[in-house]
């Protein structure tokens, strides 16, 4: 149960594989002991990406360690979700130094870590893995190879039909049908290629204004690179809602039915907060003890939550509804820092066609973001009665006790550099408080 690197205690662990399926001893052990060790509110925490389960128990040990000096009178429970998602080792872990992440080659190199974690994150497509590794390292001229690096990436994100995870991977639904798939996917490996290297180029450029349309990139090569990280995200998108659904919220309807005055509380930093959200679809009906969701940097569509899209009477969220299954308020953080999903996941989760007609001179924030962002980077998005706060303001004043609430965290969430800016920028006490404060603990 606790590990002695933990901060907190009463700590269980839920691993979970990419089917959802959980592991039984560890499940059966945290059922067993949570009403014995008196806890009345359970705290349950899934990571976003991550390449092992020691970075995954460092963040949450950090981001626990505040609690029980907020909330000393309450019998608090925490659990820390294991899930197999990844890392690029370009990208910061949360609270940690970024030097020390950051030591690896200049784009589009492939480096050794982010090779060894793709490796363990696709079992079985190790010839598929050094091909991609091939094509990098050369990174050649020629429109052909860019071409041929798209087919592998698609070969190595792709799923057998049969296996459940094919069914989690949209964001909306139209006409009750699950959305495209991203145009990353569609359309020509080179296209997509030169926007991810305009899009990085205008991130990385001194003022971060640089002009995304008529910048002119000198190795489009930096964009494949982008691409293999966007497409691995979009597996990643994929495997958090089957464990949500599958393997989360089926957890959580064991522990109602055995300790059913235990009071749950999900958070969920990047696709960890698709994973929790996901949970809300898989809670058996007449479960009713999650008291609260908090999203941290969420990545995943503003509009998961929508009956209708603004820009689509005829389709809504996936997830439209859910959050009427928690007995509490779902609340998101979110910062305009936060530059993976204000300008990079917007371009990745662009359907076909869909910037056609956007005027030029816009920047990708706000040529796609409006119609395809994220969660972590504007809040929650049409759904009607959703009250907004900044994060200061919110801390000092009673929160709704139902509904979605959208928390402007910039205040605080603001460190980091290209090209993920501030989306791992989330261990601070003012986060700890947020979620006591959404589950209405202590």
């Amino acid at each position: 149960m606790a590990q002695s690197a933990m901060s907190v205690t009463p700590y269980w662990e839920l691993t979970f594989d990419a089917d959802g399926d959980v592991d039984g001893p560890e499940r059966d052990r945290l059922l067993a002991e949570v009403t014995a060790r008196g806890v009345h509110d359970l705290i349950v925490f899934a990571h976003g990406w991550n390449n092992d389960r020691s970075g995954a128990t460092r963040l949450y040990s950090r981001f626990f360690a505040p609690i029980p000096d907020l909330a000393p009178a309450a019998r608090i429970g925490y659990v820390g979700i294991v899930w197999p998602s990844m890392r690029f080792s370009d990208e910061p872990i949360p609270d940690f130094p970024r030097s020390v992440a950051a030591d690896m080659p200049a784009r589009p190199a492939l480096d050794k870590d982010t090779r060894h974690a793709l490796l363990e994150t696709f079992p079985g497509r190790a010839t598929v893995i050094d091909q991609l590794a091939r094509l990098l390292d050369q990174h050649t001229g020629e429109e052909a190879e860019l071409e041929e690096f798209g087919r592998l990436v698609r070969l190595l994100v792709e799923v057998v039909p049969p296996g459940p995870q094919v069914l989690f991977a949209a964001d909306t639904l139209a006409n009750g049908a699950p959305q495209s798939e991203p145009d990353m996917f569609s359309a020509p490996a080179a296209t997509v290629c030169e926007e991810f290297a305009r899009a990085l180029a205008q991130l990385e450029s001194p003022d971060g204004t640089a002009d995304a349309q008529g910048f002119s990139l000198p190795n489009p090569w930096d964009g494949a690179h982008e691409l293999l990280r966007q497409a691995t995200y979009y597996a990643m998108k994929r495997r958090a809602g089957t464990v949500g659904e599958r393997g989360l919220g089926r957890v959580v309807g064991q522990l109602a039915s055995t300790a059913p005055d235990v009071r749950v509380h999900l958070v969920g930093h990047s696709f960890g907060g698709r994973l929790v959200s996901f949970a809300l679809r898989g809670l058996p009906e007449g479960v009713h003890t999650v008291k609260s969701v908090t999203l941290l940097q969420g990545a995943f569509s503003h509009y998961a939550f929508a009956a209708r899209l603004p820009h689509d009477t005829h389709a809504g969220g996936v997830l439209q509804g859910q959050q009427n299954r928690i007995d509490g308020p779902l609340v998101c953080c979110y910062s305009r820092f936060d530059s993976a999903l204000g300008s990079i996941y917007p371009l990745a989760s662009r359907m076909a066609n869909d910037a056609q007609g956007v005027a030029e001179g816009l920047d990708v924030a706000r040529m796609l973001g409006a119609k395809w962002g994220a969660m972590g980077h504007d809040g929650v998005q049409a759904v009607p009665g959703t009250r907004a706060y900044k994060l200061a303001d919110a801390l000092n004043s009673a929160l709704p006790a139902s509904g979605c609430v959208n928390i402007d965290a910039a205040g605080v969430v603001k460190k980091g550099g290209p090209p993920t800016g501030a989306h791992s920028d989330i261990v601070h006490r003012e986060l700890a408080q947020m979620v006591l404060a959404a589950g209405r603990i202590g």
